[in-house]
């Protein structure tokens, strides 16, 4: 199978290619702009496999897109590349609109094209994975769950670009019969996320001695999925999944944003106990605009149907994170230094107050 990844050099991207050059025999076209979030270190492990090629392009580039499919030949075209930073996306959302919409219209468009000229049988092989999150389904109460047939109510000027882009997807299979999934995930972690992101920001913050700003009271509740559980969901998606569905990925591990800095600080109390207690680098901030209360995921249909289930609890995969980012400085540090000169919103009651990435609060958006 040869699959373009687009966004591969991204968080969940990277740990998708390196997913399918080390689990499968697949040969893999990573298609990435290399946005502040792209870090080709994070596939320094597969580089220089023959299966694994990257191409530094623009996916709202119509021509460019074409000559990918049409030198690459792919089987599957596996669509992370997207604007996800909540926070940036309240700041500035041109870039979430022109990536996240006219990104993906491009992209369908251009697959659609190569679809149309294949032989039939390589047509009913092709799949097109547009990977979306659960922030378009809006905010849950105290109980329940997302299921694949929620209601669409996004948030955010990020949540709402990734819900029109799966509707562009959906549109495209039903209008055009392009063999299209959709998938829609929790929030992810795990190593190579981008340090703006809570768990990453919260380790980094804490190791360093930096508050641990946290929205609120803390009491926002996400569904945490690790996201080399995630990389191998898509790849069954692709692999078995029925055309034309929408399949939810969650571990069912539901914390507040609160409990999971308190067990980002019980793990570095005792990997760092000279600076122990780091909870009392924890403080509460005014809570951003828009900020949905409590996201779950119902994954029910991926369990039963292509028999996936997460491997890692949170507790264990927090900490093989915690370690990860401790043991790799090299990877992370230049990241940290770029970001002094960044900066996103606080918090919605300041709309328009911005401040240096080392006071950025927890985020806790991550898909």
């Amino acid at each position: 199978m040869r699959i373009i990844v687009t966004g591969g050099a991204g968080f969940i991207g990277s740990a998708v290619c390196r997913y399918l050059i080390n689990e499968t025999s697949a040969e893999v076209l990573n298609v990435d702009k290399l946005t502040y979030a792209g870090n080709l270190s994070s596939l320094q492990s597969i580089a220089s496999n023959h299966r694994y090629r990257f191409c530094r392009s623009d996916i709202c580039d119509l021509q460019a897109m074409r000559r990918t499919f049409a030198d690459f030949e792919p089987d599957a075209v596996m669509h992370l590349a997207a604007e996800s930073h909540v926070d940036r996306s309240i700041v500035g959302a041109w870039p979430f609109i022109e990536t996240n919409i006219v990104g993906t219209f491009t992209l369908l468009e251009s697959a659609r094209d190569y679809w149309n000229g294949l032989s039939r049988e390589r047509k009913s092989r092709f799949r097109f994975l547009h990977v979306s999150t659960d922030e378009v389904y809006g905010t849950l109460g105290a109980e329940g769950a997302f299921s694949e047939s929620s209601p669409y109510d996004p948030s955010s000027p990020y949540s709402a670009s990734k819900a029109a882009a799966d509707h562009l997807a959906r549109a495209w299979h039903r209008t055009y019969d392009l063999p299209v999934l959709v998938s829609n995930c929790s929030n992810n972690y795990g190593p190579y996320q981008y340090p703006e992101k809570l768990i990453p920001l919260m380790i980094l913050n804490a190791h360093e001695g930096r508050s641990l700003p946290v929205y609120g009271t803390g009491g926002n509740v996400r569904d945490w999925l690790y996201v080399e559980d995630h990389a191998r969901a898509l790849f069954l998606m692709l692999a078995r999944g029925s055309v034309g569905e929408s399949y939810n990925v969650g571990a069912r591990n539901e914390r507040t944003n609160i409990e999971v800095v308190q067990r980002i600080c019980e793990v570095m109390d005792r990997l760092r106990p000279h600076e122990a207690p780091h909870a009392r680098l924890i403080t509460y901030v005014t809570d951003r605009l828009g900020h949905d209360w409590r996201y779950a995921i119902d994954a029910t249909r991926i369990e039963i149907e292509l028999r996936w289930r997460p491997t890692q609890t949170f507790d264990d995969g927090v900490e093989k994170t915690i370690r990860w980012y401790l043991a790799n400085r090299g990877w992370w540090r230049p990241l940290r230094e770029a970001s002094r000169s960044d900066s996103v919103l606080l918090s919605g009651a300041q709309a328009g107050h911005l401040l240096p990435s080392r006071g950025l609060v927890a985020e806790a958006y991550s898909s």
